[in-house]
């Protein structure tokens, strides 16, 4: 990926994290943090790697993507908005009674949403039923599901890592996004989870560790995922909860919390500037 490419989608990045602060700061309520932590992720996904058609939506070969960490919806929804499934206007109305985005991902009133989440630690068996049904379809689509690192808490997610192992589902792609921290405070004191590579290895998964804001480092590891055969792949993104809003940044007490209009305020200043540096 050249400079100039990486820039925009950076600059893509940047701009849902600008959507999902103030979808987030208007409804006074929803998860903020994992949502600034994973919008590199999803502007790779959706801006450059995924195949999908924005003016039809259920394409049956299209790729599909499930946020296994529903309750990120802010960035989930920016993210289509902005691809152009919907209005950006529409994040306006992100968790009132008067729209139809709910606080956790909704399939079945916004354009995009492949599967409904929030229940922690589904989305991966979701995401592998959806891979084995392209297998035997015999459809080219790939399936990618981002998780949190401590939403793998949950044991479910280990039963669909053995599943999509032995029915080696090479057209799945999961990531989790290991930004360290979860609603309760930092993974490693909650539950420890690492070494999440070995873990995974062991678990028949090929595995890609990756800078998670490096938009380039991670269109080279859904590449080298797609390359790989035989096996799923997970790729493990090390980001920073609240990146690109100060305060935020590594705080886990904004898990799940609304900024005030002075919050808002200096948070969207932080996020335009860093815009505007992409931009030139």
């Amino acid at each position: 990926m050249n400079e100039k490419r990486a820039k925009e989608l950076a600059a893509t990045a940047a701009k849902i994290r600008l959507a999902a602060l103030e979808a987030v700061h208007t409804a006074a309520s929803g998860h903020i943090g994992g949502s600034l932590s994973v919008s590199d992720i999803l502007a790779v996904l959706y801006f450059e790697k995924m195949r999908i058609q924005p003016e039809n939506p259920q394409d049956p070969e299209r790729d599909r993507f499930v946020l296994s960490k529903g309750h990120c919806s802010p960035a989930l929804y920016a993210t289509l908005a902005l691809r152009g499934y919907f209005p950006k206007e529409d994040l306006k109305l992100f968790r009132s009674i008067e729209g139809h985005m709910s606080g956790h991902a909704e399939m079945h009133h916004v354009k995009g949403v492949d599967m409904s989440t929030g229940s922690l630690g589904q989305g991966l068996s979701v995401a592998g039923g959806m891979a084995l049904a392209g297998k035997i379809d015999q459809k080219s689509y790939r399936v990618y599901a981002v998780m949190g690192d401590g939403e793998i808490e949950e044991g479910q997610i280990w039963e669909a890592g053995m599943a999509a192992a032995k029915y080696k589902l090479d057209n799945l792609c999961g990531i989790i996004d290991v930004n360290g921290l979860q609603i309760d405070g930092a993974t490693a004191d909650v539950m420890p989870s690492e070494p999440l590579d070995k873990k995974w290895e062991a678990f028949g998964w090929n595995v890609i560790k990756v800078d998670g804001h490096d938009v380039a480092a991670i269109a080279d590891a859904l590449d080298a995922a797609e390359q790989c055969k035989g096996k799923p792949t997970m790729i493990l993104a090390k980001t920073t909860k609240g990146k690109g809003v100060s305060y935020m940044e590594n705080n886990a007490g904004w898990h799940g919390k609304a900024p005030n209009d002075e919050q808002y305020e200096t948070g969207k200043a932080e996020l335009e500037a860093i815009l505007k540096g992409l931009e030139g």
